[in-house]
């Protein structure tokens, strides 16, 4: 999709994503044999569950029907939210992910695993998991130190209210 097309795309859209208090993350325009198929990711502080999209797809469908925004080759709309893994890229994305296991490929150095504690405007406080039976280590990471960071995946953990009963 080029710039022009995906500046146009983006600006015809947010407003709609924002009406419905949501972010948009990602618009991606791709091929499925004959047809194209536009793929939008939206999210939000608290998850975006599937009768939100729903209702946001509706809206921008009816929105890109009434527009040229498309052309006239046929389309597919998918409205969706980030994977459960997704890359950390934006200074929400790490906010919304305080409490979850993060992969970490710093700039330097090896890459490592570890718990968002606290997130500000500069970095984040995060907590190295203990190897071999040793205690957690809590250290600072920089934005500017971080190439890379992806949300983990944990299917073992007990989520904040069982740890509390």
């Amino acid at each position: 999709m080029s710039t022009t097309h995906s500046e146009r795309l983006r600006g015809l859209l947010e407003p709609l994503v924002s009406a419905k208090g949501l972010d948009l993350e990602e618009i991606e325009l791709s091929r499925a044999g004959r047809r194209r198929v536009l793929r939008i990711v939206v999210d939000s502080d608290d998850g975006v569950d599937l009768d939100a999209c729903a209702e946001l797809s509706r809206t921008i469908s009816t929105t890109l029907d009434d527009t040229d925004a498309m052309g006239e080759d046929e389309y597919q709309l998918e409205v969706t939210s980030p994977g459960a893994d997704r890359p950390l890229t934006e200074h929400r994305h790490y906010v919304r992910a305080v409490g979850r296991l993060a992969k970490i490929q710093p700039r330097e150095g090896d890459e490592f695993v570890a718990r968002v504690l606290a997130v500000d405007e500069e970095g984040l406080d995060i907590e190295v998991p203990g190897v071999k039976g040793r205690k957690p280590t809590a250290r600072r990471v920089e934005f500017a130190s971080i190439a890379k960071a992806r949300v983990e995946l944990e299917f073992n953990r007990k989520d904040k209210k069982e740890e509390e009963a």
